[in-house]
């Protein structure tokens, strides 16, 4: 299966979203929900309203898509669900760093970024081999 990657990233007054490894699929929105829907939204439409000769090759046939953030849209939209005392429990990262982050006053350095995925992915599985009874 193909993997469709969707960039989402906030610049100065919304979130832009586009696809890293297929041309012509853009959205945007004032929220990170709003630019993954505008693109999802572009996504139907290429499929449904264009010539196959039109369509990246890659919306052909089955495709997952994934979403990479930068840290600070991340950090933003995920706030609600995370707080910095949770984030800093799951990535071994201190809150007052990760407030930075999520505020954009630092940018993360690679070595921190992998920190905070393999939290998440940590987090991921544990929460998968839940069962509730």
């Amino acid at each position: 299966m193909r993997t469709l990657k969707i960039i989402i990233e906030r610049s100065d007054d919304m979130f832009s979203a586009y696809a890293e490894n297929a041309e012509g699929i853009y959205g945007g929105g004032d929220t990170v929900e709003e630019a993954k829907k505008s693109i999802l939204d572009a996504i139907d439409i290429m499929t449904e309203e264009f010539t196959t000769e039109n369509i990246p090759s890659i919306l052909k046939g089955n495709y997952k898509v994934i979403y990479h953030f930068d840290a600070e849209s991340f950090l933003n939209y995920y706030k609600g669900i995370f707080t910095n005392a949770a984030l800093e429990k799951i990535t071994g990262i201190n809150q007052r760093q990760l407030q930075h982050y999520s505020s954009g006053l630092k940018k993360p350095r690679q070595l921190q970024l992998k920190k905070i995925e393999e939290g998440l992915h940590r987090l991921a599985a544990e929460l998968q081999a839940v069962e509730l009874v």
